[in-house]
């Protein structure tokens, strides 16, 4: 090892393919994106270098934007606020049930996760479809015909559809982790637990919920990368309409770049998302070390 760490040259062999492989797939791409962002491309061979106009537009004119940003912050709350207790509760429920049962539960939890998303928007297409689904025909059913509603094209309703729907489809995921950090505590703790009287809330409180929290924050850490990467399903079921009022930032790029053809900005606004989500890690990493403090 010594002789292998002296050698230069295979030192560099060594090195060099991952420095290359880094600058190929990370630094290149990001500068060339820097570059594109400051010029008015178009997909022509034409490029002219306007400097920061596209950034100008960005924080002055283009509300789409912003708007995409507040529903990615919405659905990171929905993830963490709501789905997230979900799945503690339900990974808790899951390990008390034990046996069998607990295998077939499990399975059953994470099918969602498993389904192709193209077939899971499909389905939700169907079920919140005004005329035939089954949701409206559920409310009719029991005599609720005034809730019904046409679920996908009413601005009031389409994005807390779609959060829904994005909680849904991950709900087994973040189960999963919670299970399996559950099922990571010792048994010991749990015996001593029976034998000191806390169970309940109160084991949860302070037992389960503290030896949690290293999951907690895998948990929550994937939650915010989820919602602002979030396309795939917006896409295919209403693609951020109508108009904007489901829109997210990775689905309005998509548009600005292969349907627009406006490269350029495309790339300011990639620039622009990349620093926002910068700032937030920070802002994360920030809050988790005055937590440890």
């Amino acid at each position: 090892m010594n002789r292998i760490m002296s050698d230069k040259r295979m030192i560099a062999c060594l090195v060099v393919p991952g420095l290359l492989v880094i600058f190929a797939g990370i630094v290149f791409p990001i500068t060339m994106s820097v570059y594109l962002s400051l010029t008015d491309q178009q997909g022509g061979a034409a490029v002219e270098f306007i400097g920061l106009e596209n950034y100008v537009q960005i924080f002055k004119a283009d509300k789409t934007f912003w708007r995409s940003i507040f529903h990615s912050l919405l659905l990171a709350i929905g993830l963490i606020c709501v789905q997230h207790p979900a799945c503690i509760l339900f990974a808790i429920l899951l390990d008390k049930i034990g046996g069998r049962a607990e295998k077939v539960f499990r399975i059953l939890l994470f099918i969602p996760c498993i389904i192709s998303i193209m077939v899971t928007s499909k389905m939700w297409i169907n079920i919140l479809n005004p005329t035939f689904g089954m949701l409206n025909k559920i409310l009719q059913a029991v005599g609720l015909s005034a809730l019904c509603k046409n679920w996908l094209s009413d601005p009031n309703y389409v994005l807390w559809c779609i959060i829904f729907i994005v909680m849904w489809q991950g709900f087994g995921y973040g189960m999963l982790i919670y299970y399996a950090g559950v099922k990571g505590i010792s048994s010991d703790i749990n015996e001593a637990c029976a034998i000191d009287g806390a169970q309940g809330w109160k084991k949860f409180l302070y037992v389960t919920f503290p030896l949690l929290i290293p999951v907690i924050t895998v948990n929550v850490t994937l939650a915010i990368i989820s919602a602002l990467k979030e396309m795939e399903i917006i896409y295919l079921i209403t693609d951020g309409g109508p108009g904007t009022c489901s829109q997210f930032v990775a689905n309005y790029l998509y548009q600005i770049a292969f349907r627009n053809y406006q490269y350029g900005y495309a790339n300011a606004i990639s620039v622009v998302f990349v620093i926002i989500c910068l700032f937030v890690t920070i802002l994360y990493n920030m809050a988790l070390k005055a937590r440890d403090a």
